[in-house]
């Protein structure tokens, strides 16, 4: 099957909006939309990470399509899923200054990248051995049994759980006692263990999207994405009044409406790129053959930027930000042109990359 120029789309798409939101000139002045909601709730922002992981699961159905669940293949999807895992790890632990880590006993241990290699490596292995009735199943059961679970199981303190920031809810208290300081915050981390099973869900629901994509069949597959959609974001919207939608838990509702919001847009790429061969979107092409490259890279930049001194009182980046920055319109503004200025510079490092042939696989 040729590549489908509908999912580098998508995949660019998500890695630019990644690349904005974690960019701005100041934290104190970005604009709602560019932020996660406080907890409860859905901002543009807070599609992005599952996007990302629904995009591993279309992915995998692609590329494992026609592969046999051998051992060969096996250790293909482990030494993948480590290498994620990898560089994830030398992220956090990454500082400028030798000898180049963190102190490795508050260091962070989950993150994006490290999310992506274990749901990748578990979502292949569930896509090799299973039909599609049984990866529906599948996600059925991880969906019910965490909202059984984080709402209905009594803590170990004989709490009630609860679904608020506290220490009274699962996700938080299964990471405070098992992460203890190595942790995003001190309370919570929006990439814990618990959280970690239902994101494998979004992937599994890339997965079927899909299989939607490589069905032999005479039915319009984006008239199929987009029916699909509507029922998950019905289900997704339904289920929130019981079970809210929350980023940083992972919840059931989170899963099926954010999978619902990317089946969508799939949908109608999938229609324009792939069916009426209409390619308006090549900047996302050339973020997308470079996708983990070009993230970890602003990443590892970003964190330089913050931490690097050239004065007594400005790092790089508020250097930056302040020299050439801050007297474009109102703070907002500023800090977010700072941030398109980031967005483009990695998109013209993907097009020098894409143009001399160069791709880095992971």
């Amino acid at each position: 099957m040729e590549r489908l120029q509908s999912v580098d789309t998508l995949r660019g798409i998500t890695i630019v909006a990644m690349i904005l939101v974690n960019n701005p000139g100041t934290w104190n002045a970005v604009y709602p939309p560019l932020l996660h909601a406080e907890w409860h709730g859905l901002t543009p922002t807070d599609l992005i990470f599952p996007f990302f992981l629904f995009i591993v699961g279309i992915s995998i159905a692609l590329a494992y399509q026609n592969k046999k669940p051998n051992r060969n293949t096996y250790k293909k999807i482990g030494i993948r899923s480590l290498k994620l895992i990898g560089l994830g790890l030398l992220i956090n632990i990454f500082t400028p200054y030798f000898p180049f880590i963190q102190d490795i006993q508050t260091v962070r241990i989950p993150g994006v990248l490290q999310r992506i290699g274990i749901v990748f490596f578990i979502s292949s292995i569930l896509f090799l051995n299973l039909n599609t009735k049984s990866i529906l199943l599948t996600i059925a059961f991880i969906l019910v049994s965490y909202f059984v679970v984080t709402g209905f199981i009594t803590l170990p303190n004989g709490n009630i759980p609860s679904f608020d920031n506290n220490t009274n809810n699962w996700a938080n208290y299964i990471d405070i006692n098992l992460l203890g300081k190595h942790m995003w915050r001190e309370t919570y981390d929006p990439e814990g263990i618990l959280s970690t099973f239902p994101s494998i869900a979004t992937s599994l629901l890339g997965i079927i999207a899909g299989k939607i994509i490589t069905a032999k069949t005479n039915y319009k597959k984006e008239i199929s994405l987009i029916a699909f959609s509507f029922a998950l974001l019905l289900l997704g919207y339904v289920w929130s009044i019981w079970f809210p939608i929350n980023k940083t838990i992972w919840t059931s509702s989170y899963v099926l409406v954010t999978a619902g919001w990317a089946t969508l847009i799939l949908g109608g790429t999938y229609y324009l790129n792939d069916v009426k061969k209409i390619n308006f979107t090549p900047i996302f092409t050339y973020v997308s053959k470079n996708a983990i490259t070009i993230y970890f890279l602003s990443m590892i930049i970003a964190k330089s930027f913050y931490l690097i001194k050239i004065n007594e009182t400005q790092t790089i980046h508020s250097w930056l930000f302040n020299t050439f920055f801050i007297h474009i319109g109102t703070i907002k503004l500023a800090s977010f042109s700072y941030a398109l200025c980031v967005v483009t510079f990695y998109i013209f490092l993907s097009y020098y990359l894409f143009k001399k042939k160069i791709y880095f696989k992971v």
